[in-house]
């Protein structure tokens, strides 16, 4: 079957997080969230360093939303299920259909690290990946010097697979960096 013909849900959710697709829309909350955490994202986002206005950011959502809808990309937005507040970013991502195989990547508004939403986050999406999308492979990739990114594989029963050598180039230092590969398959 070709992936834009799947149909699978859009939104989900835990016990205090709503994680659903980008909307038209949602460029504002997720700008004021990339401004207020630009110190703690420049040092391991790329995207991080470019100058973007709140358009920008909305172009990005718009995007990021027929990404979604084609399947060729599956950004998912983190929200306090009570408040309606944005707290992160996160999705699956280098998909393989074919396999099927995807990479979860996340990052946080500074405002709501240290509480485990993205804990939370990650092991919904896993799920997600395996119960609903039927993945094989979900791996999570990440700088070997990021511990905070690391941490969440590993509290989640990833395996560290291994470590690439020179892998990387830092966003904010531009040495080269190694990248860690955690992985939970599916038999």
């Amino acid at each position: 079957m070709k992936p834009i013909l799947m149909d699978f849900p859009e939104e989900f959710f835990t016990d205090r997080l709503t994680i659903r697709k980008p909307m038209p829309g949602d460029g504002k909350a997720v700008y004021q969230a990339i401004q207020a955490s630009l110190n703690e994202l420049k040092p391991w986002m790329p995207w991080a360093h470019r100058e973007q206005t709140e358009q920008d950011v909305e172009v990005n959502m718009r995007e990021a939303h027929a990404k979604f809808l084609t399947r060729e990309d599956l950004r998912l937005h983190i929200f306090h299920k009570e408040t309606g507040e944005f707290i992160a970013s996160s999705g699956l991502h280098r998909i393989n259909w074919d396999i099927p195989k995807f990479e979860i990547g996340y990052w946080i508004d500074t405002r709501f690290s240290g509480k485990g939403y993205i804990t939370e986050a990650t092991e919904a999406i896993a799920n997600f990946a395996f119960t609903i999308l039927k993945a094989k492979r979900v791996e999570i990739r990440c700088d070997s010097k990021n511990i905070r990114s690391r941490a969440i594989p590993e509290k989640l029963g990833f395996t560290l697979e291994g470590i690439l050598k020179n892998e990387g180039i830092a966003a904010d230092t531009k040495e080269l960096r190694d990248t860690c590969i955690f992985a939970k398959i599916q038999e």
